[in-house]
């Protein structure tokens, strides 16, 4: 009997413009229960886009306000130290 693995949530730190290819690239490589962090100008995705953005995507509120984004559209803010809490529990992290 053969088992399969089981994968491991990613947690993916996406800080690319919208118009950017690694912007695409990182929604195409997202599988069912990874993480996704919208962070720098990753975050100006939300008002146009974000009927493209997975369920529970996240956002650094810092950035969200850099950009007079106050309001998280369909992300949830969340402060650097929940990213840092992320990273820990996310033993496998992918930066765009």
């Amino acid at each position: 009997m053969t088992s399969t693995p089981v994968q491991t949530p990613t947690l993916h730190i996406l800080n690319k413009a919208p118009e950017h290819s690694r912007f695409a690239a990182c929604l195409g490589a997202l599988s069912p229960g990874d993480v996704l962090v919208l962070s720098e100008n990753a975050v100006l995705a939300l008002p146009a886009r974000q009927s493209e953005l997975p369920e529970g995507t996240l956002a650094v509120s810092a950035d969200l306000s850099a950009r007079g984004l106050e309001e998280t559209f369909a992300a949830q803010a969340i402060d650097y130290a929940e990213l840092v809490r992320l990273t820990e529990q996310h033993p496998r992290i992918i930066s765009w």
